[in-house]
């Protein structure tokens, strides 16, 4: 994450002849390597206001977004609001499985489609996708909150542990931890694929575990079983 005042600074030198002019300010919420954290929507209005001094165009990556506005009691029409576009995912927290959508002006989307075409990206026949979106809308929003409490219970298990150094504050739905340094990350991965239990590597010793839709309370279970079995 960022500040407006950071900002401020980096499009300070956008006259310099010798590096590539600023155009688009992109905000991820939530952050994914920053462990699914939300941004506080104060400073998000901060942003914005150095936008339109400097003329950038305000993108929102929203591919955890509902999460975020769940977990911080936040309305949709708020960062419709705020931003120029924004992308959500679909087949994330909110469990269809597969597609994202972008939202904008007329404009943006004409360009978009335009792009689209360009990088060969259209699809047909997708109705039965834009279905599963729309259920997914209907159905999976206030639901995230109960991958947040699994989350978080993961991040208690975790804190307990002899052999885990540090985990990194839980918000939402997304966990990051390390192990200590005696241990390596890769092997401890490893050895937890053996028991059927897939952990991400995100580089730098760092290990994510995410909480979904189709992520059961009895593999909660398991999962606090063999990290608490798990021998140095």
């Amino acid at each position: 994450m960022f500040t407006a005042e950071q900002l401020k600074v980096v499009t300070a030198g956008r006259a310099d002849i010798h590096v590539p002019y600023s155009r688009l300010v992109c905000i991820e919420n939530t952050t994914n390597k920053g462990g699914g954290a939300c941004w506080d929507f104060e400073e998000l209005k901060k942003i914005k206001e150095v936008c339109l001094d400097q003329n950038l165009d305000y993108h929102l990556d929203g591919a955890r977004l509902f999460n975020a506005l769940v977990e911080k009691k936040e309305t949709p029409k708020q960062y419709g609001g705020l931003f120029d576009t924004i992308s959500i995912c679909l087949s994330k927290g909110l469990g269809a499985p597969v597609g994202s959508i972008l939202l904008g002006s007329k404009v943006h989307i004409a360009k978009a489609l335009r792009i689209r075409k360009l990088f060969g990206g259209a699809m047909r026949q997708v109705g039965f996708l834009a279905a599963a979106g729309i259920y997914a809308f209907d159905n999976h929003i206030e639901r995230l909150a109960d991958d947040h409490k699994k989350a978080k219970a993961i991040e208690l298990v975790l804190n307990s542990l002899p052999y885990v150094k540090k985990v990194e504050p839980v918000e939402t739905n997304i966990i990051i931890f390390y192990v200590k340094d005696h241990l390596n990350a890769d092997d401890f991965i490893a050895c937890m694929t053996k028991k059927n239990i897939l952990l991400t590597p995100m580089g730098d010793g760092k290990i994510r575990i995410v909480t979904h839709l189709d992520f059961s309370i009895e593999m909660l279970e398991k999962l606090v079983f063999e990290l608490k079995d798990f021998k140095e």
